[in-house]
């Protein structure tokens, strides 16, 4: 059945699809599974002795949990950014990539629906997370990563501390989809070491590239309703230039950790993977709407990675 005929008959239950952000989901899950391929790879970046030893069930058993606890932690989160958004994506004009799902403001519902599913998902999540706990199956450390991601997404959006209201919503969102989500993948089966979390910067740096593309063509409308992003307070050569940055950054740290062993060589080749989208999105950037070519980038490096890293363990 095509949108429209969802819109006009069953709008609840598109709404919820759409603002559950399914394309979203998919990445999500796509940096899940690249986190727990980066265990495969053993020492440096896992300890010499897995969590995954001590829990309860078979590797399946774990990697399934962990991302059955994800799931609703991350509906929860794009719920809670739809709902504190309504008035932002009333006003601006959506892009495939920007301006949120549009599932309010197309179906006429009222804000409070979402913010009854946003409850509702987040009981689930913190109901699902402390049974892997109880049960053994997720590790401490997995289950402190998913709750640090749930609430900092959550105040990400909402009041009162609102972060992205802030003028921090651009790090918060680098750290938490680029660096924790991974890590929460190798956590769900070994223990991560902190040379794990520097193999996840680079990636982390691209996504800050995406973001700042992403907030570009929002930036009246957010601030219209006092969202202080770095589109909204910073001229275009500022954020062409941080833009810049990150993508330098990004390919210098993938070779400093190469040199230093602790990049695989065909995980640093995956690191080039981007470059023609991110040069793209550099000559574009601020001067297109389309945030298309900076989010290729980080969607082309987070699939190219997740091949290598797996390619590295066990090819």
């Amino acid at each position: 059945m095509p949108r429209s005929w969802w819109i006009a008959n069953a709008p609840r239950l598109w709404a919820l699809w759409a603002a559950s952000r399914p394309s979203q989901l998919a990445l999500v899950g796509l940096l899940y599974v690249m986190g727990v391929g980066m265990t495969t790879v053993g020492t440096p970046l896992v300890g010499s002795e897995a969590t995954a030893e001590g829990l309860a069930g078979s590797f399946q058993t774990q990697v399934a949990a962990g991302g059955v606890a994800l799931v609703p932690v991350a509906v929860a989160i794009h719920y809670a950014n739809e709902y504190a958004d309504v008035d932002t994506d009333a006003r601006t004009e959506r892009t495939p990539f920007s301006g949120g799902s549009g599932a309010l403001v197309e179906t006429g519902l009222s804000a409070s629906f979402l913010r009854r599913a946003l409850v509702v998902a987040g009981v689930l999540a913190i109901g699902v997370g402390l049974g892997g706990l109880v049960t053994g199956v997720l590790s401490p450390l997995a289950v402190g990563l998913l709750a640090v991601g749930f609430v900092a997404g959550i105040a990400y959006s909402l009041p009162p501390i609102a972060l992205v209201r802030r003028g921090v919503g651009e790090p918060i969102n680098m750290v938490l989809g680029g660096l924790v989500l991974p890590v929460y993948g190798m956590a769900v089966v070994a223990r991560p070491t902190g040379i794990a979390v520097l193999a996840v910067v680079p990636f982390t740096l691209v996504v800050g590239c995406n973001l700042l593309a992403v907030h570009w063509p929002d930036r009246r409308a957010d601030a219209a309703v006092g969202k202080r992003t770095l589109a909204v307070r910073w001229p275009p050569t500022r954020i062409r230039q941080l833009y810049a940055g990150f993508a330098v950054g990004a390919a210098a740290i993938a070779v400093g950790l190469w040199w230093y062993d602790v990049l695989p060589a065909v995980v640093t080749l995956a690191h080039l993977s981007p470059v023609p989208f991110l040069g793209w999105g550099w000559i574009t950037l601020t001067r297109r709407r389309s945030p298309l070519p900076a989010v290729a980038a980080m969607v082309v490096l987070a699939a190219t990675l997740t091949l290598a890293w797996w390619w590295a363990g066990i090819g």
